[in-house]
């Protein structure tokens, strides 16, 4: 099959063993779910080096053009480092860009390292709380309507659902959109990712442990009522109680959980 043929190809799942193909743009992101997932499932290491060109785009059935633009956007998220004469080499888990929303929905696919769980809910503890606090001191009346509007979203379809869960990640933008600090709002996306993921995480094969929309109406009614402190203790609450929730799942699922204090979420 000719390259014009391959790129008019249909789609097909990136997890599927063979066949990613599809025009431009689609092709190229394929291959790149393809293997940025295999990467962060383990199965190649930091250190591996990846197949050849040659031989990795006919497994996968690709232009070895696609498969090479793959690798470049790999390359720009810290996961492979290609060099002429030593091919493609998974970088050091240092050197991966997991705060970007793409690499963490990788992790997602399958089951997430308990190490990056507690990552995750680390960086949320340090963020949200302070954020939540900001917010209650600066949001305005139009960042507090959108915040009671996904609330609202929240309950009426419930965080089982896509557009609960939509709601959810839009409650969470819309509180740090309100700390007015645009250090905060340039990690807006990696929080809502991982608020999203973890969420979505959870319901796989189980209902959700609990139902964690009253966690986030006591932060709302806290920044409501401009509680810095309220606010920040009622956040740090929801954080610790979602990370509760996932722990229950992942020993559910036999995946060791995290442990609060290890994560640091005690004391703090």
């Amino acid at each position: 099959m000719g390259k014009g043929q391959q790129d008019r190809a249909g789609d097909s799942d990136p997890r599927e063993g063979r066949g990613v193909r599809g025009p431009g743009r689609r092709l190229r992101g394929a291959v790149a779910n393809k293997v940025g997932i295999a990467i962060l499932a383990g199965k190649y290491a930091p250190g591996d080096v990846l197949p050849g060109e040659v031989a990795a785009a006919e497994e996968l059935e690709v232009s070895r053009g696609a498969y090479r633009e793959a690798m470049q956007v790999l390359a720009a998220k810290g996961l492979v480092e290609s060099r002429p004469k030593t091919g493609t080499k998974v970088l050091p888990r240092e050197r991966w860009n997991l705060l970007d929303p793409e690499v963490l929905a990788w992790a997602f696919a399958g089951e997430p390292d308990a190490r990056l769980v507690r990552s995750l809910f680390e960086l949320r503890l340090v963020i949200e709380p302070a954020a939540a606090a900001f917010a209650a001191q600066r949001r305005t009346s139009a960042q507090l309507r959108q915040m009671r509007e996904a609330l609202g979203l929240m309950r009426r379809h419930s965080l089982a659902t896509e557009e609960g869960r939509v709601a959810d990640r839009e409650f969470h933008d819309a509180l740090l959109q309100a700390t007015m600090n645009d250090a905060l709002i340039a990690i807006s996306a990696s929080i809502g990712s991982a608020v999203s993921l973890t969420t979505t995480y959870k319901q796989r094969t189980h209902k959700l442990p609990r139902d964690p929309i009253p966690d986030h109406a006591r932060v709302l009614d806290a920044v409501a009522a401009g509680d810095a402190e309220a606010a920040a203790a009622a956040m740090r609450v929801l954080v610790e109680l979602a990370l509760e929730d996932t722990n229950v799942v992942m020993a559910a699922r036999g995946t060791d959980g995290v442990d609060s204090q290890s994560a640091g979420l005690t004391g703090l």
